[in-house]
């Protein structure tokens, strides 16, 4: 079958363009976007090599995608040890954490452009018999040159962005093309699933791969030292926040701070910045608002501080496990989509969020409805929130136990969903 003219047109246009990659990627480099020592992978050439027998590929392009790739690297692990994984991501992020959270014997590479060499040469060297990708990861090149390698290919927690569909269905034959050719295609939720199904492409079923993770780690040592160190003081964590987030969770803490009697229980706000690299400016805005203030990074401890910026990478899972209340950032500010509501869920930590969830929509209107969480429209309500949750547990730690049920529930569900995976391997 003749491939549609716009994919013909894309491969043409790739093609010319790609011989400007190296000169982009170092130019990136210089501006701290890309690994300079790894830039080598991102033009498809391997910096290690390809394990014997069955290799399955999977390809999450940022953090939240690759760390939903989790669950589905434990179960391939579990079922079938004998064979090879590979995990992809795009982001220096999304790398440093699968440094940390892969388990040994899984390969980590950087995503190669989407150009018609560096792709060949990726998938020339590595020869997957399943690539899995995740959410809406759809790189043209990418995907026919594993599909005329005799790659199977899997599309997990499938959507599509409002954008996405609009730009979908002005190319409905290379919609048909790209997304109808994959062996599994399971929809993140039913609205998705309709979406797939209005550009004639079918969704074989659901499965959002946000769920089915395992909790959060933590160091044990570091929980005790932490504990030891804020001695039952209230603990309210600003979780993954962004430029413009920080002045507002600031202003809010200060305002709960004058409502609240501090002489019972001295209560510490811990930011923890989604990008720790901002970590000395966080402290500084602290410190421009009189707060006493630390830093991780310098070697402080958060004992004696009202205001401690953690800017250290994957240890979210120690901070949930601390918080009175986590205030899960993205979500503050116009422009943002929301973080990862099912963390502090698992925890049994009590969560709020703003108002900005786009990203997790379904599951915010889901915890919303099961009476788990709160979403705050403005810093007002901000800081209201944050007065009541230090004025009375209660209401907060019950908030936390409804999650906590509707996370365990939907992981179950998730975990079920892996099988039709490992079908694609028989």
């Amino acid at each position: 079958m003749r491939p549609p003219f716009a994919l013909l047109a894309y491969r043409f246009v790739t093609a010319l363009i790609e011989p400007f990659a190296p000169w982009l990627l170092h130019r990136r480099a210089r501006r701290g976007k890309e690994d300079k020592g790894r830039l080598g992978e991102r033009l498809g050439r391997a910096s290690v090599p390809r394990p014997r027998g069955t290799l399955v590929w999977l390809h999450g392009v940022s953090v939240g995608e690759s760390l939903s790739l989790l669950p589905l690297v434990e179960t391939l692990r579990r079922e079938h040890p004998d064979i090879g994984l590979l995990v992809t991501s795009g982001t220096q992020t999304a790398a440093a954490l699968m440094a940390q959270r892969l388990p040994p014997r899984v390969t980590h590479q950087y995503a190669p452009i989407d150009g018609p060499r560096a792709i060949g040469r990726f998938l020339d060297h590595w020869r997957p018999d399943l690539a899995v990708f995740v959410e809406s990861e759809l790189w043209p090149n990418l995907l026919t040159g594993a599909r005329l390698r005799g790659t199977k290919t899997a599309l997990i927690s499938a959507k599509l962005s409002d954008k996405s569909l609009r730009g979908w269905s002005r190319a409905p034959g290379l919609a048909r093309g790209l997304l109808g050719g994959f062996d599994l295609l399971l929809a993140q939720d039913q609205r998705a699933a309709d979406r797939f199904e209005a550009l004639g492409v079918k969704a074989h079923g659901l499965a959002d791969l946000k769920f089915g993770a395992e909790p959060l780690p933590a160091d044990a040592a570091a929980l005790d030292a932490l504990l030891a160190s804020l001695k039952n003081r209230p603990v309210l964590v600003a979780a993954s926040t962004h430029e413009g987030e920080e002045e507002i969770v600031l202003e809010c803490f200060r305002a709960a701070l004058l409502a609240w009697d501090a002489a019972v229980r001295d209560p510490v706000l811990v930011i923890v910045p989604r990008h720790p690299d901002r970590g000395e400016a966080i402290l500084s805005m602290a410190l421009e608002r009189d707060f006493n203030a630390a830093l991780q990074s310098a070697g402080d401890h958060p004992g004696g501080h009202e205001v401690y910026v953690a800017d250290a990478l994957g240890e979210l899972g120690l901070w949930y496990r601390l918080a009175h209340l986590a205030v899960i950032g993205g979500s503050l500010c116009d422009g943002l989509a929301g973080h990862n509501p099912l963390e502090p869920a698992r925890l049994g930590c009590p969560f709020i969020s703003g108002a900005h969830v786009s990203n997790w929509t379904t599951a915010y209107i889901e915890l919303e409805l099961a009476e788990a969480t709160r979403l705050v429209a403005d810093g007002a309500a901000l800081g209201e929130a944050l007065h009541a949750s230090l004025a009375d547990e209660e209401p907060t730690r019950a908030m936390a136990r409804r999650a906590r049920a509707y996370v365990t529930r939907k992981d179950d569900e998730a975990r079920a969903a892996l099988t039709l995976i490992l079908g694609l391997l028989r």
